[in-house]
């Protein structure tokens, strides 16, 4: 039997491949992006479970049952990866943060960056489909 002429470059099961999932960083893993952040994900999770309560007692217990499986329906419907991202306005439209105006509607707009990175459609896909590793879109450089 013959040797395989490549040798996998896979570390602890995962690709390393700096050039296309970028390099890995340590603080990230450590450290939280801020303490107030934690705590507005926890009053958002805590919103959406009363949310739900008042609507099994009012309509019924199948009523939030049947519109968490419509939230995961819409949330997967994706343009395919390249120049327009997507928007996902079904699931805004659902969810009521429709009318939400946050910073990031104003503020710092990854695509208007200066180390924006176009995507690369192709990885885009494979990725989707599986048959790669790593972010679907590396955007920054």
């Amino acid at each position: 039997m013959e040797s395989p002429k490549t040798i996998p470059h896979e570390i602890g099961g995962l690709r390393n491949d700096p050039l296309r999932n970028g390099l890995h960083g340590v603080k990230s893993d450590i450290i939280g992006s801020h303490p107030l952040e934690s705590s507005y994900h926890s009053a958002k999770v805590r919103q959406e479970d009363m949310k739900k309560k008042i609507l099994a007692n009012t309509y019924g217990a199948a009523f939030p049952l049947k519109m968490e499986l419509d939230r995961q329906i819409i949330s997967k419907f994706q343009r395919p990866p390249g120049a327009i991202p997507s928007s996902f306005l079904g699931l805004e439209a659902m969810t009521g943060t429709l009318e939400d105006f946050g910073f990031q509607d104003y503020l710092n707009d990854p695509r208007e960056s200066e180390s924006f990175r176009p995507v690369d459609m192709h990885h885009g896909m494979e990725v989707r489909l599986g048959m790669s590793k790593g972010p679907a879109c590396p955007s920054f450089i």
